[in-house]
Order: structure tokens, then C-alpha cells, then sequence
């Protein structure tokens, strides 16, 4: 049985090695590119075909993977003039691998159901030096048939491929789990610099942590620019940081759940961003916080 046609829109830092990896492992690929043309030309180079738009993706795929930087990104992608919708015909699947807000997704679903275009979440968890490597956590949402069209494609840029529910859920989980990350950032962050207040260098507080139970995987990325200042360590924005938090605030808010720690982290990021920080890695959270103070880490 011949291998699908497989479409990617975004081939960003996450992307470009996802990108990279479908079509080393012998799929078609056609890609969408963006401003950045290193990666277009890298990707085109390995093999794939570059489309000019959605539109023209979509009319030539069965399977398309976006991977882009939030919900209203998403949706002109697939409802733009040349979006995915005004060139797709009745059977194709669009895995969203983006960190989305779970109601647009839901919504999107719907709206392309009607179509008899099948819409499905696939976010993602680790950084891209895992998606280069192929090594990627996927949570999936969708039905039984779609998980098993899906899977062996996932599986080319993914180490660990967690199936999750329905539609949607992939989004929700993935919210929880960046939650749970960029809230550790934000305590770490405050518990280095109180360190600091208080006389007690870094690389002492990393001693009692570094090797004990609060010791994950995390905590050894931040850490790597808290204490070796290497500002590639672990590359995902405090913008992006921030919009995940304003997704899980408007969960927690539709759900009528307490959501303080969430507000205070979120509110530690909005600083941030606010304050010009915004391109900055997360772990760069950590000068911010500490400077807040009146104090420095690095």
C-alpha cells in the first residue's frame, strides 16, 4: 500500500525537524514555506516540494501536519482565501501540533466534519533538538480509524506517542503539562534568586537539588542557562510561555476552577514580556525575577 502524501505548515524550531525526519523516512512531503528560508531550502534539499500556499497543500495531500505558534495562527491557515479548506477534498486529515486554545479546536472539528475533512490534535513535548532526533512525546486526540492512519507518520519524529481521547484532548493535556513546566520555571526562578538575598550562591542550591528527587528533566535545561549561561539550552520563548498560560487561565476559568498559582506564574510571564523580555527563552526568566529583586544570577 503506497505511503500518504504528507503536507507540513510550519517549519519553524519544532518544524524543521519534524519536517526533516517525515521525509528521511521515505513519505512525500510538501511544505509551506515561511520568511526563514534556511529550513525551506534545507527541507527542499532532502527531497520535499515546497507549495505556494494552504490551498495548494492541501489540494495535494492526505495528511497535514501544522505546527505554528497559536490558535489564530491555526485557524487562517485553515479558513484563509488560501487556506487548507479552499483546496481540500473530502477525506483529508489536519493534525494540529501546535499548542492551541482546546474551544478552537473543538470548533474547527466541527466546522471541517461538515466538510468530510477530519481535524485532529498531535502537540508535542521536548525541544527541537528532540524533534531533529526523532525523539519527540506526541499526545494524541481523535477517533480509532484516524489514530491509525496517524500514528506511523507521527512515529517518524516521535520517540513516545501517547494516545489521549478525543479531539481536543491532546490541546487540554498539553496545556496541563506546560503548566506544570513554566510554573517549575517560575519557582525555580524565585527560589535562585531568594538564594541569592539570602547569601547562598547557585551552584550551592543546585548541589542539594541537582541528583535529589526535584531533579527532572526540566530543571537540568533550565539550569543549563541559569548557571552555564547557555541560552540555547532550552529554546522556547516567554512569549509563548505566556500564551499558554492565557490558555490554561480561560480553561480554568470556563471550568469554574481556582486557578491562584496559575495566575501568579502567568503574571511573573506577562512581566516579562511586557517588560521586553518576550523573545527570551524561559529560562531567561530567571535575570527577570532576579532583577525584580534587585539582584543577578548570572
Amino acid at each position: 500500500m503506497a505511503k500518504p502524501v504528507i503536507g507540513f505548515v510550519g517549519v519553524g524550531l519544532m518544524g524543521h525537524g519534524m519536517a526533516k525526519n517525515i521525509v528521511e523516512k521515505g513519505y512525500a512531503l510538501r511544505i509551506v514555506g515561511n520568511r526563514n528560508r534556511t529550513p525551506v531550502e534545507d527541507l527542499v534539499g532532502r527531497g520535499a516540494v515546497e507549495a505556494a500556499t494552504p490551498r495548494d497543500l492541501a489540494a495535494a495531500c492526505d495528511i497535514v501536519l501544522l505546527c505554528v505558534t497559536d490558535s489564530a495562527t491555526v485557524e487562517k491557515i485553515v479558513r484563509g482565501p488560501d487556506g487548507l479548506t479552499a483546496g481540500a477534498r473530502p477525506g483529508l486529515i489536519v493534525v494540529d501540533c501546535s499548542t492551541a486554545d482546546p474551544n478552537s479546536t473543538l470548533a474547527l472539528e466541527a466546522e471541517l466534519g461538515r466538510m468530510g475533512i477530519t481535524f485532529c490534535d498531535a502537540p508535542l513535548s521536548r525541544t527541537p533538538k528532540d524533534a531533529w532526533e526523532g525523539t519527540l512525546d506526541v499526545m494524541v486526540g481523535a477517533d480509532d480509524a484516524t489514530f491509525e492512519t496517524i500514528e506511523p507518520v507521527l512515529a517518524t519524529f516521535a520517540g513516545r506517542i501517547v494516545r489521549v481521547g478525543a479531539v481536543g484532548n491532546g490541546h487540554k493535556i498539553k496545556l496541563l503539562n506546560n503548566f506544570v513546566a513554566m510554573t517549575y520555571a517560575a519557582v525555580y526562578s524565585e527560589a535562585f534568586t531568594l538564594a541569592k538575598k539570602i547569601g547562598i550562591e547557585p551552584q550551592a542550591l543546585d548541589s542539594v537539588l541537582r541528583g535529589g528527587r526535584m531533579d527532572c528533566g526540566f530543571y537540568q535545561t533550565f539550569t543549563k542557562y541559569l548557571l552555564d549561561r547557555d541560552v540555547n539550552a532550552h529554546r522556547f520563548t516567554i512569549r509563548n510561555a505566556h500564551k499558554d498560560l492565557r490558555y490554561v487561565s480561560g480553561l480554568a476559568t470556563a471550568s469554574g476552577v481556582a486557578n491562584w498559582i496559575g495566575a501568579a506564574a502567568r503574571n511573573y510571564y506577562a512581566t516579562a514580556e511586557a517588560t521586553g523580555h518576550g523573545d527570551d527563552n524561559v529560562p531567561q526568566l530567571s535575570d527577570v525575577i532576579a532583577g525584580l529583586n534587585g539582584t543577578r544570577l548570572g
